[in-house]
C-alpha cells in the first residue's frame, strides 16, 4: 500500500478562478493591446475567446497585454489615440463557418504600420482554444521571441469517474477544451509515447493482471505492450522515443524497468528489497527516481546499466514526485507533518550536476510536476484553501498561471 500511496496520489480537484503572478520586470515586455471586430460570435464564446488570448500572451513571458477587451465594428488600420502607447495592437476577426476562421492583423501601435497579416482556422468551433494558442504562437514567431509553441499541446489526464472507474481525457494546456477518450473501467497513468503527440501509453486494470497499453488518439488502434501482477506504470519515454521506464512488482516489490517501445526486452533497472518507482530519464544513460531507501520516500538517480545509487535531494522527509529534462530535477517536497490535516507540498527546481535548489512554490499542496517539452515551463497540480488548479511556472520569465480543474485527477502528462 505504500507504493501504491506513492504513485496512485489523487487531488481532489474544483473550479477556480485563473490567477497570475507576476514577477519579470514588465519593461521587458512588449505591451499590446487586443481590438476584437468579430460578428455574430456568441457573447460568451467571445470572451472566452478573449481570456485564453490574454494568457496566452501573459504566460509567454513576451507580452504585457491589456485586459481591456476592445470593440470595433470593422478591422479597419486606424489605431485610436487611447492605444498609441502600447508596442504592438492586435485586430482579429472570429467568423464561425464550418468551425471557426481567424483574421489577425498586427499593428504597430505609434505609427499604424502593418507587421503581418495572417488567417488560421480549426475544423470545429470546440478547439478555439488551440486557435488562440497558434495566433499568438504566429505573433511570437514573428516578432522573434524565444519559442513557445508548448502552448500548443494536448494535456492527457486521467481522473476518477466513480469507484473503481476513471476516463482518460485530453485537453490544451488551459483546460478550456476538453475530449474524453477512454471510457469505462480503471485505465489509469497515461504517457505520451511520442513528441508529436500520436500516441500514448496506458495501464488497463479490465483484465486479470495490469496491461500497458498504447492508443493511437488518431486512428484509435491499441496496442498490448506488457502485462505484469501487482504494479504497472510507464514512467518515462527515451527521447528516441524506442525505449521506455516502466515500474512493475511482480514479485510484490516495485522495482524500475526499461524496456523497447514495442515492450520486448525488459532490463530490470533498480534491485531494492523496498519502493523504487517513477523512474525519469535524465542525461544520456542515466535516470532520476523515488525511492524509501532511507526510510522515507526521495529522490535519487543512477546510471540504467550501473549499480551505484545516489542521494539527489537532502531537504525534506518525503520528496514523493519528480520529473526530469537533461540535467534538471523538478520534485515535491511536504513541508510540514500535519497527522490530521492537508499538509504542505512545495516544488523545488535542482540538477543532477550541481548542488543548486530554486524552490517554485511556496503555500498549498504543489504535486504532479511535469516539464514542458522543451524544459522552459513546468506544469504541476495546486491545491489551495479547498481550491484545486492546474498551474504552470515558466522558468525563464518566472509567471505563474492557474487554470480551473473539476473532477479527481489520477494523473496528468503533457
Amino acid at each position: 500500500m505504500r507504493y501504491m500511496l506513492l504513485i496512485l496520489l489523487s487531488i481532489q480537484l474544483f473550479a477556480v478562478d485563473a490567477t497570475l503572478k507576476i514577477t519579470k520586470d514588465v519593461e521587458q515586455r512588449a505591451k499590446i493591446s487586443l481590438v476584437d471586430s468579430s460578428v455574430g460570435l456568441s457573447p460568451s464564446l467571445s470572451e472566452k475567446f478573449f481570456s485564453i488570448l490574454v494568457s496566452d500572451l501573459k504566460i509567454s513571458g513576451h507580452f504585457v497585454p491589456d485586459t481591456e477587451h476592445y470593440r470595433e465594428s470593422s478591422q479597419s488600420n486606424f489605431i485610436a489615440p487611447n492605444l498609441k502607447s502600447k508596442e504592438y495592437v492586435l485586430k482579429y476577426n472570429i467568423s464561425q463557418q464550418s468551425g471557426l476562421t481567424i483574421d489577425i492583423k498586427l499593428f504597430r501601435a505609434s505609427d499604424a504600420t502593418l507587421l503581418t497579416h495572417k488567417d488560421y482556422s480549426v475544423s470545429s468551433s470546440a478547439k478555439y482554444p488551440f486557435l488562440a494558442h497558434k495566433m499568438v504562437t504566429y505573433l511570437n514567431d514573428t516578432l522573434k521571441y524565444p519559442d513557445i509553441s508548448w502552448i500548443n499541446r494536448y494535456i492527457v489526464i486521467s481522473r476518477y469517474t466513480t469507484a473503481k472507474r476513471s476516463e482518460i481525457v485530453l485537453a490544451d494546456y488551459t483546460m478550456s477544451f476538453q475530449k474524453t477518450v477512454i471510457r469505462g473501467g480503471l485505465n489509469l497513468f497515461p504517457k505520451w509515447a511520442d513528441k508529436d503527440q500520436r500516441s500514448f501509453y496506458y495501464t488497463s486494470f479490465a483484465g486479470a493482471i495490469p496491461t500497458l497499453y498504447r492508443l493511437n488518439i488518431y486512428n484509435g488502434s491499441k496496442t498490448r505492450i506488457t502485462s505484469s501482477q501487482g504494479m504497472l506504470v510507464c514512467s518515462d519515454v527515451n527521447y528516441d522515443t524506442n525505449k521506455i521506464l516502466v515500474t512493475m512488482a511482480p514479485n510484490g516489490q516495485p522495482d524500475i524497468y526499461e524496456m523497447s517501445a514495442s515492450g520486448g526486452g525488459a532490463s530490470r533497472v533498480t534491485s531494492f528489497a523496498g519502493i523504487d518507482v517513477n523512474g525519469k530519464y535524465t542525461t544520456s544513460g542515466s535516470l532520476a527516481f523515488v525511492s524509501n531507501r532511507m526510510g522515507y520516500p526521495n529522490i535519487f538517480t543512477k546510471t540504467i546499466s550501473g549499480s551505484a545509487v545516489t542521494q539527489l535531494v537532502f531537504r525534506g522527509k518525503n520528496n514523493n514526485a519528480v520529473d526530469a529534462y537533461d540535467n534538471r530535477i523538478v520534485y515535491s517536497s511536504r513541508e510540514s507533518h500535519n497527522d490530521y490535516g492537508q499538509n504542505t507540498f512545495n516544488l523545488y527546481l535542482t540538477h543532477t550536476n550541481d548542488s543548486s535548489t530554486r524552490p517554485l512554490t511556496s503555500r498549498g499542496v504543489n504535486q504532479f510536476p511535469r516539464f514542458s517539452i522543451d524544459g522552459s515551463t513546468i506544469l504541476y497540480i495546486k491545491q489551495y484553501q479547498n481550491r484545486s488548479s492546474v498551474g504552470y511556472i515558466n522558468l525563464i520569465s518566472n509567471q505563474n498561471l492557474l487554470f480551473p480543474l473539476g473532477g479527481k485527477v489520477q494523473s496528468i502528462d503533457w
